[in-house]
């Protein structure tokens, strides 16, 4: 038999660490199912075992350390192999871009230090779907090839099971897909499988691999799986069928370059459910996200700055936890009930490793800023028992920027004051607005509009009774109870239904709407399961949240907000609407108590443009999907663009940015945002008797933003914008104290606005500094990239979707380096 027509038999033991049990209980099964794959090495001279997840492995070594001492043996023989590289087995739509490149770095970082290897194949059998972006960052990682199961066959229609997967940027890896389980289930039982993959092999004229052991909650390979397995190869002659590894079956692939497609697209869909079941657990997973992310930043700029130790152990911890709630039962929400007070605990444990980290390198740099004033002598509360401001002097406030790029937003300062300046001492335009406090009579704060530079800090006075005449606004917000109109735009509010009317844009004198906005949509699925089985569109309207009471919240001339309450059975809408000055983006926050059972809502949003395109967010990159109504996932955006009605040249769209959500879908231009959905825990369709326990029930809270746009979502500066709703500017006050640093910094300057700087940290070594920026909007950019503090200044060339990794040694006469995810060359 032909070399190239290998069947390589892949002794493996999937486990879901957490699904229909605990964490607890998957521990223990890890460790009974290494046992048991150590036993078959033993007792089968020949076979060969392949895992992956950097996790399972960490939970050995901690827990049964002589059995890890025996793994490690196994490795450097050759017969145990690691695969995957990433610390768990994630879902693969929903973390964020720079998520999977920390799965890399810890994971692959892991293994080399434990077993002195790294995975060489991406290793995903089980995640309900792969995002287009995912070859670049497989080769960022060290992995030239990957493995995955769905969609199956049924989902997608592929023209090989072997084939080079080829992301935006050009990146390639060899593919495989599963085209049976990993476990010996199948048609025929286990010896059925192999006949199968016999006749593929032969028919395609290459080798194929074929997954074997029990799966799901351990197990792995069994006795009677390898006796088997010795009949067949006897049969054979020992000639086709080869106990064997994907790295092996993926070496012979290199060996005998077989004749394969190349295929550039996402691999979709499966379970489309699990965009958006379980609403808080997706919403914890954003903000955490984010919050490494700052406090990585600003942990660095306090050790570069003032040499506040870096947290680098606590931030390991942290993402540990992010990293194991990103498994894909977890992640899609389709694990049982328990397990998500376990994801609860997780995520709140980093996220509060987060805030203590944050809060020491802010508070560490605001308190080294020079705030003093030479009428001050000492610090003394006599005016005010809150602030320490002195004779009218105003109380400093630090407001930081985590963003690479300057940021202008409304900052609201809690407390009510008369007037506030600027670091330069210039007036700024103030509102006073609702606190969220209701302390006698002090239930009053005040609003005002920040700009803040790029990864930076600026002071701001806060004056208590002074007057600060600031220069008064061209033209101010104008609110009533059915509108919301300054300068640049008019939105117009029906007051029976609460949908958005009209958004009208002044300056180019076009409408965005083809119909109501904003309208909630409630879609049935009693004919869904958890994830989503066999679904491939949530449009079965039966009703609509309607009896609104309108009302406005805030009229002022920096910020308008109007209150709109809306109601459907025993559930409630709540949408404060808010535009600001000098500004088209219409920001809504929302409160959602929710009541309904095997139903889903979907906010209603239809675009009026000719010839409209839909692009949207995707881990690192972005993608451009079929306006057909089927239910896709996106991050933190979603945009609909085209002609303006009429016309040939000029081009709108709307943008809808989010918070906390992660499913949508897009048909003729109506986006639809998937708000919630209410199934039962791990349902696959079973039996459905009144014991059941139904998802998401009560009040969740989000945000979402609407961006009307001129031409493309590129040039409206869309992924900035998402992320500045995602990744709000930061406060601190402050008193009066002699410092060393400036009232004002900018900490990054990145030359092309398409290049954005994501993570800032201290390198794995500790002998460096890590800048990870990526090419944002599909085109290819030289960028000029500086940091200040580290008198640090260098070119790249960005090709288009690139993501670059960049290596700062803490020696000023070593230049700054490329490296991968893992931070080597």
């Amino acid at each position: 038999m032909a070399d190239g027509n290998n069947v390589h038999l892949i002794g493996n033991a999937h486990l879901d660490p957490v699904w229909l049990w605990r964490w607890q209980e998957g521990y223990a099964e890890i460790k009974a199912t290494f046992r048991s794959a150590l036993d078959r090495l033993n007792e089968f001279p020949d076979f060969v075992f392949t895992c992956a997840c950097a996790a399972y492995y960490k939970w050995v070594e901690e827990n049964a350390p002589d059995m890890f001492e025996e793994i490690r043996s196994r490795i450097a023989e050759g017969r145990w192999v690691v695969t995957g590289g990433w610390w768990i087995q994630p879902d693969c739509n929903l973390p964020s871009g720079e998520s999977f490149a920390r799965h890399s770095l810890y994971g692959q970082r892991y293994f080399l230090s434990k077993f002195g290897v790294t995975a060489r194949v991406g290793y995903n059998v089980d995640s309900f779907g792969h995002h287009g972006m995912l070859p670049q960052i497989l080769r960022r990682s060290g992995m030239d090839y990957y493995v995955f199961m769905r969609p199956e066959a049924h989902e997608k229609s592929l023209p090989n099971d072997l084939f080079w997967w080829e992301s935006e940027d050009g990146s390639r890896v060899m593919t495989f897909r599963l085209s049976d389980s990993y476990g010996n289930w199948g048609e025929g039982g286990l010896e059925g499988k192999i006949t199968k993959q016999q006749k593929l092999a032969n028919q395609h004229g290459h080798g194929y691999m074929t997954f074997y052991g029990v799966g799901n909650h351990g197990g792995g390979p069994t006795i009677a799986n390898l006796k088997l397995l010795e009949e067949l190869q006897a049969r054979e002659g020992g000639g086709q069928l080869k106990l064997s590894s994907p790295n092996q079956f993926f070496a012979e692939m290199e060996r005998n370059q077989p004749d394969i497609p190349v295929i550039h697209d996402e691999m979709q869909r499966h379970a489309v459910g699990c965009y958006s079941s379980h609403s808080e657990s997706k919403a914890l997973n954003r903000r955490v996200e984010h919050r490494l992310l700052t406090a990585e930043k600003f942990a660095a700029l306090a050790r570069i700055k003032l040499d506040l130790p870096y947290p680098q152990q606590a931030l390991l911890q942290a993402w540990e936890n992010v990293m194991f709630n990103h498994f894909h039962d977890i992640m899609g929400g389709c694990s049982v009930k328990e397990a998500f007070d376990d994801v609860r605990e997780f995520y709140g444990e980093s996220l509060s490793i987060g805030a203590r980290s944050l809060n020491a390198a802010l508070q560490k740099l605001s308190w080294s800023i020079n705030t003093m004033k030479p009428q001050i002598k000492s610090l003394s509360k006599d005016k005010h028992w809150q602030l320490w401001e002195q004779d009218d002097l105003g109380t400093p406030v630090v407001i930081f920027n985590p963003l690479s790029w300057e940021v202008e937003a409304p900052v609201r300062l809690n407390k009510l004051l008369s007037g506030v300046t600027d670091d330069e001492g210039q007036a700024v335009p103030i509102q006073k607005v609702r606190a969220t406090r209701t302390n006698v009579d002090d239930k009053w704060d005040t609003l005002i509009m920040a700009k803040i530079p790029a990864f930076g800090y600026r002071v701001y006075w806060a004056y208590l009774d002074k007057e600060q005449h600031a220069p008064e606004l061209v033209e101010p917000v104008k609110t009533d109870s059915g509108s919301l109109e300054n300068s640049l735009i008019r939105i117009e509010i029906d007051s029976h239904t609460g949908y958005i009317r009209r958004i009208f844009d002044k300056q180019a004198g076009t409408e965005l709407l083809n119909g109501s906005g904003a309208v909630p949509i409630v879609v049935d699925e009693h004919h869904s399961d958890t994830w989503g089985h066999g679904m491939r569109q949530f449009r079965d309207e039966i009703g609509r949240f309607g009896d609104a009471e309108v009302k406005v919240l805030e009229q002022g001339p920096l910020r308008g907000t109007i209150r709109v309450i809306s109601r459907y059975n025993g559930s409630l809408l709540r949408q404060d609407i808010s535009l600001c000055h000098s500004s088209a983006i219409v920001e809504v926050k929302v409160q959602l108590d929710w009541r309904e059972r095997h139903k889903m809502l979907k906010l209603s949003f239809p675009v009026r443009a000719e010839q409209a395109r839909s692009f949207s967010e995707i881990p690192y990159g972005f993608i451009e999907r079929a306006m057909n109504g089927d239910e896709v996932p996106g991050q933190q955006w979603v945009d609909v663009s085209g002609l303006v009605p009429g016309e040939t040249e000029r081009s709108c769209g709307l943008s809808l940015l989010n918070d906390a959500k992660y499913g949508y879908d897009v048909l003729d231009g109506d986006i639809r945002m998937t708000v919630v959905r209410s199934p039962i825990y791990a349902d696959h369709f079973g039996n459905r008797d009144d014991q059941v326990e139904f998802m998401d029930q009560g009040i969740q809270e989000f945000s979402y933003t609407l961006v009307p746009h001129q031409g493309c979502w590129r040039k409206a500066g869309i992924v900035r914008k998402a992320n500045e709703l995602n990744v709000p500017l930061l406060t601190v006050w402050e008193t009066y104290h002699e410092g060393v640093l400036p009232q004002r910094a900018q900490e990054i300057s990145i030359s092309h606005e398409a290049v954005a700087a994501t993570a800032f940290k201290q390198a794995e070594d500790g002998a460096g500094w890590i800048v990870r920026c990526y090419e944002t909007a599909g085109q290819e950019a030289d960028a000029d990239i500086a940091f200040p503090s580290l008198g640090r200044q260098w070119s790249s060339s960005f090709g288009k979707c690139e993501i670059k990794t960049f290596y700062i040694p803490s020696d000023a006469s070593q230049p700054v380096k490329e490296v991968n995810f893992i931070e080597f060359e």
